[in-house]
């Protein structure tokens, strides 16, 4: 009677414990190469010539040429600060509600869960548009910038894909050049959130 009476304690903690571990990250990790696969990211490649992306990307190159280090820098304490006030956010307001973002926010819908963040960088690594308010403005100095533009017309970097405990979903980013449309050379870099859970479903794998 004892010995059943300790089974059943020792199973009822296993199975306790292994409720609170589902509650965690799960064990398998979903295999990024499979699911990211060439003709997915052709199928980035091709929202990215859209042309509200590309004009603003090119305006905004021409409008900030030659910016300094400085004013960068500046730029993006304002944005960060601008995300922490409980007040008037003239800045975030100004590009949360420009074409680029509106377009942004139109595609992800469009997706059906599949996108869950979008934004776009022009060639010094300011945000030009995004679907959802980023922490910062200035990606420069990360490697969703540094591992794109600077590296061609070509260069893509996926990056691990982290849990969503929220969501209970995975998720990666997908970051890239992005090209003009007619001369084929770098013009900026877009980061696109991928909810891999969701593209995992719709691939059947």
């Amino acid at each position: 009677m004892v010995k059943a009476l300790l089974s059943a304690c020792l199973i009822a903690a296993a199975l306790q414990a292994g409720a609170i571990a589902g509650e965690g990250v799960p064990p398998i990790t979903p295999d990024v190469n499979r699911l990211v696969s060439g003709d997915f990211i052709s199928g980035l490649r091709a929202i990215l010539k859209d042309e509200v992306i590309q004009i603003s990307v090119k305006a905004q190159n021409k409008r900030l040429a030659g910016v300094d280090q400085a004013r960068i820098d500046e730029l993006d304490k304002e944005w960060r600060a601008q995300t922490e006030s409980d007040g008037k956010q003239p800045m975030i307001a100004r590009v949360m509600s420009n074409p680029t973002s509106s377009q942004l926010s139109r595609i992800q819908a469009g997706s059906l869960g599949l996108y869950s963040e979008m934004f776009v960088i022009d060639a010094q690594g300011l945000n030009v548009g995004q679907s959802s308010i980023t922490s910062d403005y200035w990606q420069g100095d990360e490697a969703k910038f540094q591992k794109t533009y600077p590296l061609g017309a070509e260069a893509v970097f996926v990056d691990e894909p982290e849990w969503n405990a929220a969501t209970k979903t995975w998720r990666t980013q997908v970051n890239m050049t992005i090209a003009d449309t007619d001369t084929g050379k770098p013009i900026g870099a877009a980061t696109i959130e991928v909810n891999l859970t969701e593209l995992q479903r719709r691939l059947g794998v």
